[in-house]
C-alpha cells in the first residue's frame, strides 16, 4: 500500500474480497463518513458473507499480507461473528464482521451503495445509509444506548442525509427490527440540531 492510511487499507482489503467474489459492504464510522457527516477513523469494519469454504480460502488469502489470528478467524467464520485483521506496517485494524441471516444483515448486502473513489479505478461497496442508521441504532440500542460516537453518526446521517433518505424503508425496517423508538427519537434529535 503506498498511502497507510485507513481508506488504502479498506482498498486493499476490497480488492481481495472483489478477488474471491466474495460479497462485502463497508460499515461503521468510515462508511457514515461517506453519507453522513465527515469525521476522522481510524475504525474499519466490513460486513462480510462467508461460509466455512470461502472463510478458509480468505483467511489463507489475508494471511499473506496481514497479521490474522488463524484460529479465532475461522472459528469467528463458522460463528458468524467478527474477527480481525492487522496490518502491521501500518498499525492499522481492520474488523470482519460475518453476516448470518438476521434481517438487518441480509439488508446490510442488498442495499449496498457502489462508490467509486476519486482518483480511483475501484469501486468500493458501502453500506447504504438507510442501513448505516439502522445499523447504529442497533448497536446504540445493544451497547446499552450510551455510546455518543454512535448517536452522533446516526444524527449525522439523518441530517445529511435528509430528503434523500428512503425514509418508508427506514420506519418499516426499524418497526420489524424493533428500532422505532430510538429512530423516532433520534430524527426528532436531527431536526432540532
Amino acid at each position: 500500500m503506498s498511502d497507510s492510511g485507513p481508506l488504502s487499507l479498506v482498498i486493499r482489503v476490497a480488492a481481495i474480497l472483489d478477488e474471491f467474489d466474495i460479497t462485502y459492504a463497508l460499515g461503521g464510522s468510515m462508511a457514515s463518513s461517506f453519507f453522513g457527516e465527515p469525521r476522522a477513523t481510524a475504525d474499519i469494519d466490513v460486513a462480510v458473507n462467508l461460509d466455512a469454504g470461502s472463510g478458509d480460502r480468505l483467511v489463507d488469502r489475508l494471511q499473506s499480507e496481514f497479521y490474522v489470528p488463524t484460529a479465532s478467524a475461522r472459528a469467528a467464520v463458522r460463528a458468524q461473528e467478527s474477527f480481525n485483521i492487522l496490518a502491521v506496517e501500518q498499525g492499522l485494524k481492520a474488523d470482519l464482521f460475518v453476516l448470518g441471516d438476521s434481517l438487518l444483515d441480509r439488508r446490510q448486502i442488498e442495499r449496498r451503495v457502489l462508490i467509486v473513489l476519486p482518483g480511483s479505478t475501484q469501486g468500493l461497496w458501502v453500506t447504504s445509509p438507510e442501513d448505516q442508521i439502522l445499523r447504529k441504532l442497533d448497536w446504540y440500542c445493544r451497547g446499552g444506548s450510551v455510546s455518543d460516537r454512535q448517536w452522533r453518526d446516526v444524527l449525522g446521517l439523518l441530517t445529511v442525509g435528509g430528503d434523500a433518505l428512503e425514509v418508508d424503508y427506514l420506519h418499516e425496517t426499524a418497526a420489524e427490527v424493533g428500532l422505532s423508538d430510538l429512530l423516532e427519537r433520534a430524527v426528532a434529535a436531527a431536526s432540532e440540531g
